[in-house]
């Protein structure tokens, strides 16, 4: 199996705060992959770290064979890793359409209208409100609109970031069938979230983020038979 992102010994932080402490963490094509943990340890830390947003204090990061190491977050977008940041980050004051097609900026923007009616057919209601401001649509709309941005670049390697917060549950399950559905389609996906058991039935292999280090890594079903780990991590 190709082995997409491969992160080894990564260490970062903020000024002298240290964040991420020797992280190990892989994703094979295709591959559903769970991030898993609580707040404050580390998972956004590492995203930005990896999508070239905060420098990497040692380590290695490498994706689709290439070495990440100091690249500038625009040449990671061009190598087609791209992340849906938590919280949505749309444009509010923009359509929806111009928020799609900013998304194809930097990668693929000569496919752009190919990309995207494909958006529109996995996500028809922001076909319907294509000429809506981002602003003015409900928290699992704008949800919808930053995944549609971000597969606007033809991701190679999806990282989405806390794709359930905030939503209510029925949004939150309609979002998990859609991050299923990604998979089905071929997408690696590296999925970061602190809803863990809806992560895990969808995962094939997961990790859990503990003050910055990997304390578990292996199939969801590992993770699930142990008490110790259910409890500890999980909350379960």
């Amino acid at each position: 199996m190709t082995v997409l992102l491969d992160i080894r010994g990564l260490r970062g932080g903020y000024g002298r705060t240290e964040v991420l402490r020797g992280v190990d963490l892989q994703v094979n094509a295709g591959e559903m992959v769970a991030l898993l943990g609580s707040n404050g340890a580390g998972k956004s830390t590492l995203n930005k770290t990896v999508c070239g947003l905060c420098p990497a204090w040692s380590g290695t990061v490498r994706f689709n064979g290439q070495d990440l190491g100091g690249t500038h977050y625009r040449d990671v977008v061009k190598a087609g890793l791209i992340q849906v940041p938590e919280g949505r980050k749309v444009f509010p004051n923009l359509s929806v359409l111009e928020n799609l097609e900013l998304g194809a900026f930097t990668r693929a923007r000569e496919r752009r209208g190919q990309n995207l009616e494909k958006v529109f057919a996995t996500f028809p209601r922001l076909a319907e409100r294509r000429g809506q401001a981002a602003g003015t649509m409900s928290g699992g709309e704008q949800q919808m609109l930053a995944i549609g941005r971000g597969l606007m670049a033809e991701p190679v390697l999806l990282i989405l970031d806390e794709p359930s917060l905030g939503l209510s549950p029925l949004l939150v399950e309609e979002m998990f069938t859609l991050i299923r559905q990604l998979r089905e389609d071929g997408l690696a996906v590296l999925l970061v979230e602190q809803n863990v058991g809806q992560s895990l039935e969808i995962a094939d292999r997961a990790y859990v983020l503990e003050n910055g280090s990997v304390r578990f890594s292996g199939a969801p079903h590992e993770l699930l038979a142990s008490d110790d780990l259910r409890r500890a991590y999980l909350g379960l």
